[in-house]
């Protein structure tokens, strides 16, 4: 009789336990669910070697006798970040000129092996490699890259941000109508590194009211942070874009030496963290507070906001790719060290 309290031999310990009580193999078989071939296998591996012969073997991923030289596979993964827009086609003929024989298929699953699978992780391996290596030299090839990278990025809402008050998020956003009031518009601007918050209602969108929340909100909030606003990105709406020199808003940032950059025409996802934000206080705020509340004023709303916004900047916590689970405002305090370190000692 043989004894394993171990799970991975006691259904086969068991089989041949059976079979030595029942002194027939093939109703043993039967009972336990297995086949006679199955049985003699348990059975010779005990005899050799004994209970920890019917252990797992675990098997090590076979090298395929088709694989490419280890020479091979490295040029293709030197070629991935030397030339990280070409596809698969092209690297194989690429390599076949210096000498290197490859099928496009080959590429592919050398591509697959070291997550190459497609242009942005190749980019990514290159950004890596520049990272490690600060005394590269870039080829053409590789410059060109990187720019169309950046370039796709900023039309998918990625925006390259180096503190706080680098890039300000500006945008209208419709919040309804209130009986006696008529329309109401809110100015947001969203800081895109610490995502700091700030909004104001009105009852119109015009280039006034845009310059208005600057005025009024960001840009005092900076100065009493020793933080400057750099820059600020729109839509190609009426109340940000005009004439520059009849146009009040875009006169406003001229006059405080904010320099404006506009969305990409019909791709709204780059002023995406404005938009995110939008939907955040829609969800979390709007919807919550015009069913506990009738407001009957501009102000009433505004002054629930403004307590709202201050909850949001300061208590709650935020997942984006700066803050990391910390508050916007414990964010932009950590960030205007990196202001002080890189330019204010720099000067």
């Amino acid at each position: 009789m043989l004894n394993s309290s171990t799970k991975i031999i006691k259904h086969k310990t068991g089989l041949l336990n059976l079979a030595e009580e029942l002194g027939n193999v093939s109703k043993a078989c039967q009972v336990m669910g297995y086949s006679r071939d199955t049985f003699y296998r348990y059975k010779s591996a005990l005899e050799e070697g004994g209970v920890e012969a019917l252990l797992e073997r675990t098997r090590r991923k076979p090298n395929m006798a088709n694989r490419v030289d280890d020479a091979t596979e490295q040029a293709v993964i030197d070629s991935a970040t030397d030339f990280p827009a070409y596809g698969q086609a092209r690297t194989s003929n690429e390599l076949r000129k210096a000498g290197v024989f490859v099928s496009p298929s080959g590429v592919r699953s050398i591509w697959l092996r070291h997550n190459f699978a497609n242009f942005k992780s190749r980019l990514k391996a290159l950004e890596a490699k520049l990272a490690s290596d600060k005394g590269i030299i870039l080829t053409e090839a590789q410059v060109q890259a990187l720019e169309q990278k950046k370039h796709d990025d900023e039309a998918h809402g990625e925006i390259e941000t180096a503190h706080p008050g680098y890039l300000g998020s500006q945008d209208t956003f419709y919040v309804g109508t209130l009986k006696g009031v008529g329309r109401v518009y809110q100015q947001t601007y969203v800081d895109t590194y610490c995502k700091i918050a700030h909004a104001k209602l009105y009852t119109n969108k015009t280039p006034i009211t845009s310059a208005d929340l600057l005025n009024d909100q960001v840009l005092p909030f900076y100065e009493q942070h020793e933080l400057p606003v750099l820059r600020i990105m729109t839509d190609r709406g009426t109340e940000y874009c005009g004439r520059a020199d009849t146009h009040d808003y875009q006169l406003f940032l001229a006059i405080n030496d904010i320099d404006h950059t506009k969305t990409k025409v019909q791709h709204p996802q780059t002023n995406g963290i404005c938009e995110r934000f939008h939907k955040t206080i829609l969800q979390e705020f709007y919807q919550v507070t015009f069913r506990k509340k009738l407001y009957e004023t501009i102000a009433q709303l505004q002054a629930d906001l403004d307590e709202w916004l201050h909850h949001y900047n300061t208590k709650r916590t935020h997942q984006g790719k700066m803050c990391c689970g910390r508050t916007p405002f414990d964010t932009m305090i950590a960030g205007k060290e990196i202001w002080r370190e890189k330019f204010v000692n720099q000067i």
